[in-house]
């Protein structure tokens, strides 16, 4: 008998069990002398998928997954130049075979290598999106675009390696909570059926995500072989995950931002004073008059970094240009008229 039934063969199971000639299956009751025993249900185990990873690591993996899902709608946001939305819509655990049987063919099919961890996993964007995000790389806009039923071209698999090294990139920043895995593509494909990379009855974590672009919206799936993240299953426990994400966000990342903000330009002004006019006056001002302001020539004048006061200093003259010699921070106790 054939592991997958063909539509015709669902339907006419379904009409028997409307129609009574099949009966449901309802879980059977252990009949104990002991009466707790006696209420306990039982249900069937199939030993061909087993659940190898448990709840909390399942959960652990959805919470990493929705911060890489917000980074990459961020990126392609950018990128594309328009709103991008990127949420994870589904985790399940299924088999290789499961998971490659539900794919459309021809799709986009990514192989990816995660190192340092041995084997390799699976990338698939749905040509429902794939298709209107090269259009709107090409120009267009994707209103009335025609979804081909073909395999995509080279130079559109080149246009799409654009969108799965940003992928790649926030994949890598997302685990890095966890371990260091560097993310790459060794390989592309466009029909599903010809990709093995592990057995077919191999239990993996499907990460099902929703993309929106506009009107258009495609799915994407992340297919993460067990045998590949066995070596760092211990760590995604909750506990574990928040421990790892706190060290992360005050070492790593408090550095690369600090680094980032070295190098940014800041405006810079100096506050020589002021002082009040009329309005006739300010009418009938012209070349060569003065006005006087209400500070000395060797007081204190304000030094201003993006219109924030910062620093008070002197007023003077360094390689023949006009300077200022910063004196202290401000407190708040200074005048600052």
């Amino acid at each position: 008998m054939p592991d997958v039934l063909d539509q015709s063969e669902v339907d006419a199971l379904l009409a028997a069990v409307d129609s009574g000639a099949v009966k449901e299956e309802t879980a059977a009751k252990v009949f104990s002398r002991n009466k707790r025993l006696a209420d306990v249900e039982i249900r069937t185990y199939d030993f061909k998928r087993p659940e190898r990873v448990s709840k909390d690591q399942m959960r652990a993996l959805e919470a990493l997954h929705e911060g890489f899902s917000r980074n990459f709608g961020a990126a392609l946001s950018g990128y594309l130049r328009t709103i991008v939305e990127v949420s994870v819509a589904n985790i399940e655990q299924l088999t290789f075979s499961e998971f490659i049987h539900a794919l459309p063919n021809p799709t986009c099919f990514n192989l990816l290598a995660a190192k340092p961890l041995d084997g390799q996993m699976c990338l698939e964007i749905s040509p429902l999106i794939i298709y209107p995000i090269i259009d709107r790389l090409l120009g267009g806009s994707s209103a009335d675009l025609f979804i081909p039923q073909r395999p995509l071209t080279q130079i559109e698999w080149r246009l799409v390696k654009r969108l799965t090294d940003r992928a790649l990139s926030n994949l890598s920043e997302a685990w890095s909570n966890i371990t260091k895995i560097g993310f790459e593509l060794t390989e592309t494909e466009s029909n599903p059926q010809l990709v093995q990379i592990v057995p077919p009855n191999e239990v993996v974590v499907v990460i099902g995500f929703e993309i929106k672009m506009g009107n258009r919206a495609g799915t994407m799936s992340l297919c993460i072989p067990y045998n590949v993240i066995e070596p760092v299953m211990s760590k995604l426990s909750q506990q574990n995950w928040f421990t790892y994400a706190k060290k992360s966000a005050t070492d790593d990342h408090m550095k690369a931002i600090q680094k980032n903000l070295e190098g940014a330009p800041l405006l810079v002004k100096c506050l020589l004073g002021h002082t009040t006019i009329k309005v006739d006056e300010l009418m009938n001002l012209a070349a060569g008059d003065i006005l006087q302001l209400e500070k000395p020539s060797n007081a204190e004048m304000i030094v201003q970094v993006e219109g924030k006061n910062k620093f008070t200093g002197l007023v003077g003259q360094f390689k023949g240009k006009r300077a200022i010699r910063i004196k202290r921070a401000v407190q708040s106790t200074d005048r600052l008229s």
